[in-house]
């Protein structure tokens, strides 16, 4: 990596610690300043140590809510490229799915929950539905608008090289829909949590943070009820972080205009010097 990498990189790692810092500032002044009571918001210190505190029943919940997010989110975004691709290639399909896919969306993911579990039964099977569909629709809608805002112009042209529909795909089509994929992957990343508590609360056979979320709210453990929203935060966060660094290595372009060279090897030149007039 060079200077001005390392440079930017400390300073987001320096915005992201200040970020922190500001809204633990703020947490804490706002609970002194008014003197708020400990059982409407407890301050940071309370909300930490219950979160010490019952860690021991808390590491297995957060890996089920964690594994929970994480199949979802594969399967979603297995399934809505696939789509995607399909409905680009074949027009009929997009034309009969596309609106029924937009008309979907009207209904809350909610309102669906109760019909899978039924349909599904108890256990992770629904949760991974519940988060699969909320991951699957930013998914079709970037992909397919990537593919279909391709330039004709360089698909013509490779065509006319002899270009293979295979090698159209993968060295045209896939990397235009990189940039749209991963700008759709950033927002499910932090609405899978959303979807997987929605599970737990409708199909809770086995337990999670969203169960153990309405568990404490019932015993009125407020320190508790913050500690478990904190790990879904962080959880959040950790999957949004997770795809921007993806984002990073897999989309060089977007942040550099020239290529990467490899630790040891001199970068040829890009035009080959003019000749000179005595060899003329």
């Amino acid at each position: 990596m060079t200077r001005s990498t390392w440079t930017a990189g400390a300073l987001r790692v320096a915005y992201l610690l200040a970020a922190v810092l500001l809204v633990w500032s703020v947490w804490a002044l706002a609970t002194d300043v008014f003197h708020v009571p400990s059982y409407v918001v407890p301050t940071p210190g309370k909300t930490f140590a219950a979160l010490r505190d019952d860690w021991s029943s808390l590491d297995g919940l957060v890996l089920q809510t964690v594994y929970e997010c994480v199949a979802g989110f594969v399967v979603g975004v297995l399934v809505g490229f696939v789509f995607a691709v399909l409905m680009a290639h074949v027009k009929i399909i997009q034309q009969i799915f596309y609106p029924i896919l937009i008309a979907s969306q009207a209904i809350p993911i909610v309102a669906l929950a109760a019909p899978l579990v039924i349909i599904l039964g108890f256990g992770l099977l629904p949760k991974l539905v519940i988060v699969a569909l909320i991951v699957f629709f930013p998914v079709v809608v970037n992909v397919l608008d990537g593919l279909t805002s391709i330039d004709k112009d360089m698909v013509a042209l490779a065509r006319s090289m002899g270009g293979s529909r295979l090698k159209l795909f993968l060295l045209i089509r896939l990397p235009a829909t990189l940039t749209p994929l991963f700008s759709a992957l950033k927002l499910a990343a932090t609405y899978t949590v959303t979807g997987a508590v929605i599970g737990e609360w409708t199909a809770s056979e086995s337990p999670g943070i969203g169960q153990d979320l309405l568990l404490k709210n019932s015993r009125l453990d407020t320190a508790g009820v913050y500690a478990d929203v904190l790990l879904l935060t962080l959880i959040g966060l950790s999957g949004f972080v997770l795809i921007t660094a993806l984002d990073y290595l897999l989309t060089p372009w977007r942040t550099r205009s020239t290529a990467r060279r490899r630790p040891g090897r001199v970068a040829e030149p890009l035009e080959t010097p003019a000749p000179s007039l005595e060899r003329i």
